[in-house]
């Protein structure tokens, strides 16, 4: 949908495959962490002031601890000079203002079918069936674990914090938001082991608010469910080629990360601006489908989305070790990171602006 908002700007004619969804199904419990690059595409697309205020909650600071006391990696927006961290959206109401920015895009339409066109791009997702049909590998390995969602609300004000915790063999994370309550509820994602979280997504209410509390601590005050549990398996993978002859891949069609750094639409996102901006800098005479084009594309966002994949996919093996040497090696290091002020501005600055 951004893709095709930001198209249809440069005057191209677009046709978007698929009904709209239907608001009545199912809520949509996730949340996303968005960073200020692609905050900055939206508000470019006339999407992001369209969302309720309460939709959109500001991280100021961030709390990442270990599995051992004292271990643990603070973050600041105002250490940072930034106006916040990330900003956690609710998937629903972005998807509905996203939506409804089309119905009124010029130069945009819908269609139950792929119509003829000079240039394709595929951006339906880690399950392709697009990408199948052009026989594009992709080449996915699977964590064993599963994410776990849900909506809490907590006995005191979140403050704007996001909360995560790296433990083996779990990695848990708290993000702020003003829905249900006001200042005071939180999206979890919760990575487990696919035996532990199978287990939790059917526990009865009681039971899940108890192993919640007793993982979080008191850090959040008293957490408890707010609707549904939702959860999904967890995998890195990615497709290869992501280009070729009137046809282009984006977003988890292209390339799927863990969740424990909030970074999946954000790459999307970077994706689409990448591409926008290949095709806005083309030759007059070169078309939208031109190979050559394409891979400029590609290799504008190789070197990004493997970097991403290669730090989730270290980070999530380092927590899962269970090894003393290993658990003293990763604990101390957030320590000594938490106190080495400028290499923790480096890699604010670069989760900001990714």
């Amino acid at each position: 949908m951004a893709l095709a908002l930001a198209l249809s700007r440069q005057g191209l004619t677009v046709g978007v495959v698929g009904r709209e969804p239907d608001r009545a199904a199912a809520p949509d419990i996730r949340a996303y962490a968005l960073n200020a690059a692609a905050r900055a595409l939206l508000a470019e697309l006339k999407v992001w002031d369209a969302l309720p205020a309460d939709a959109v909650t500001a991280v100021d600071d961030m709390r990442v601890e270990g599995d051992r006391d004292g271990a643990r990696l603070d973050f600041s927006a105002w250490q940072q000079g930034a106006e916040a961290l990330a900003w956690i959206v609710d998937a629903a109401e972005l998807d509905a203002a996203l939506q409804a920015a089309l119905r009124f895009a010029p130069h945009v339409q819908r269609s139950e079918r792929e119509p003829p066109a000079a240039l394709v791009a595929l951006a339906e997702g880690k399950d392709s069936a697009s990408r199948r049909a052009r026989g594009v590998a992709f080449e996915r390995s699977a964590y064993g674990q599963t994410a776990v969602a849900a909506r809490l609300v907590a006995s005191r004000p979140h403050a704007h914090v996001a909360r995560q915790w790296f433990r083996s063999p779990d990695i848990l994370a708290l993000l702020p938001l003003d829905r249900p309550r006001p200042g005071a509820s939180y999206a979890l994602v919760w990575s487990l082991p696919a035996e532990a979280a199978r287990t939790l997504l059917t526990a009865p209410v009681d039971e899940f608010e108890a192993a919640l509390n007793e993982a979080c601590g008191d850090a959040a005050g008293r957490l408890s469910l707010a609707g549904e549990r939702a959860g999904w398996p967890l995998s890195v993978a990615r497709a290869d080629p992501l280009c070729g002859p009137g046809w282009v891949l984006l977003g988890d069609a292209a390339h799927v990360v863990h969740p424990l750094a909030g970074q999946g639409l954000n790459l999307g996102l970077a994706d689409v601006a990448a591409l926008v901006r290949v095709i806005a800098e083309r030759e007059p005479w070169r078309a939208l489908g031109d190979e050559i084009l394409l891979r400029r594309y590609a290799r504008a966002r190789a070197l990004p989305t493997r970097a991403m994949a290669a730090v989730t996919d270290g980070l999530l093996h380092l927590f899962a070790a269970d090894q003393p040497l290993l658990k003293e090696f990763r604990n101390r290091g957030l320590s000594l990171l938490n106190h080495l002020a400028p290499l923790k501005r480096a890699l604010t600055a670069r989760a900001i602006d990714a």
